[in-house]
């Protein structure tokens, strides 16, 4: 249980909400994402629309949920965090009905345009109200365990997806989110209090606030640390297709039982972090984790510079690169909301809209030249060693 308070800050009288209440706020809005990708060429048909245009509900989707990031973090830290996670939970599931009777595939798009800056509410606040409960090694252990609920989710959403679009039809997929949203709403009124009475912050403070963290340097620091050091992973999850399948000549079906092995690393360095921050402090634990995902990522480009390459050293030097990524990455979030409390709905946002953008480039670069692993290699262990740097950084502006 989790002690928190609409307002931005612990204080006294604060009601508890559950753990796992946050972890399913803030899944909705990354399930989304995940659980309508194997329904695309079943869509792209019933709707008579192009491969290109039916993709773009997943593009648009990615564009949604990085802008609405930027917007929510503020406009909490002003008005606090239940009614502006009320909004966005009801935009959510208002859109996940549009989606459900979108006649065509333009209407489709824009109705997941808005699914997407509905669901995005939570992904911000989650991690907001946690940090406004909690501080140091208590809001790094919930925000690990949070992740390890949540982590649930790109596992498990393209197997509900295909499930729901052979049985019952594609559409049924946005019932289901439709039912998930008006959940979140009840439990959301049930469970998440309001806390004691307290003027909201002055907008020109809270714009003083977020300009203050774009000009921070131990902010900026472990922001882009934190985005190198997690969302780095995108570039060898986007080249992983070539690398088994071209590269190494391996059937298309254990593309994802290779891609699962990473989720079960980032689950187990999760878990570990959730532990470690009781001992150490959590800028130990953070440096430590990307530590071991540099190393990893340095056994990894060398196996691709040696080539041929196998199975096993595409596969095992990513698992330990994940385990790091994930022991690292709550940490890292915990730094970043720390530097200004007060603003802790802003510097989540702008946290989460950093790791998008981040991962969106980690993933173009992955693709550039003609041996798949080498390039993902590369940016692998480029972006290990910019987030030590960066954390480096952080550490002694802060000192």
């Amino acid at each position: 249980m989790t002690v928190v308070s609409s307002h931005g800050g612990p204080r006294a009288g604060t009601v508890r909400t559950p753990l796992w209440l946050l972890a399913l706020i803030t899944l909705s809005g990354t399930l989304a994402m995940h659980i309508f990708v194997p329904a695309l060429p079943v869509a792209a048909k019933a709707l008579g629309a192009t491969t290109h245009a039916t993709q773009l509900t997943l593009s648009t989707y990615i564009v949604g949920l990085a802008v609405g990031q930027l917007v929510y973090g503020p406009i909490s830290d002003r008005y606090g965090r239940r009614p502006v996670l009320v909004a966005g939970m009801l935009l959510y599931t208002a859109a996940s009905a549009a989606c459900f009777f979108a006649p065509t595939i333009g209407i489709l798009i824009v109705a997941r345009l808005f699914q997407a800056l509905g669901g995005c509410a939570g992904l911000v606040l989650g991690r907001a109200i946690v940090r406004d409960g909690a501080s140091g090694a208590e809001a790094a252990r919930k925000l690990s365990l949070m992740n390890l609920m949540t982590m649930a989710g790109p596992g498990l959403a393209p197997l509900l997806g295909s499930a729901l679009a052979e049985t019952t039809g594609w559409r049924s997929i946005f019932v289901a989110l439709t039912v998930l949203g008006l959940a979140n709403l009840v439990l959301i009124h049930g469970l998440l209090k309001d806390g004691p009475a307290q003027p909201g912050n002055d907008v020109r403070q809270v714009a003083r606030n977020y300009l203050a963290l774009l000009r921070s340097r131990p902010f900026l620091g472990y922001t882009i640390g934190g985005g190198c050091a997690t969302t780095a992973l995108y570039a060898y999850i986007g080249a992983a297709p070539f690398i088994f399948v071209d590269q190494l000549h391996l059937p298309t079906y254990e593309v994802g039982v290779y891609l699962a092995i990473n989720v079960a690393g980032i689950w187990f360095g999760s878990l570990a972090a959730s532990r470690a921050v009781s001992r150490m402090p959590t800028t130990r634990v953070m440096v430590m984790g990307n530590i071991v995902s540099c190393v990893a990522a340095a056994f990894f480009f060398a196996a691709a510079l040696a080539g041929p390459p196998n199975a096993a050293f595409a596969v095992v030097p990513m698992l330990f690169f994940s385990f790091g990524a994930g022991f690292a990455s709550p940490a890292a979030l915990t730094e970043a909301l720390g530097v200004n409390p007060q603003a802790a709905g802003s510097a989540s946002g702008l946290y989460g809209a950093a790791q998008m953008a981040i991962g969106a480039a980690c993933t173009a670069l992955g693709g550039l030249g003609g041996n798949p692993m080498l390039a993902a290699g590369s940016v692998l262990l480029g972006a290990g060693l910019l987030a030590q740097a960066c954390f480096w950084l952080a550490g002694r502006s802060r000192a």
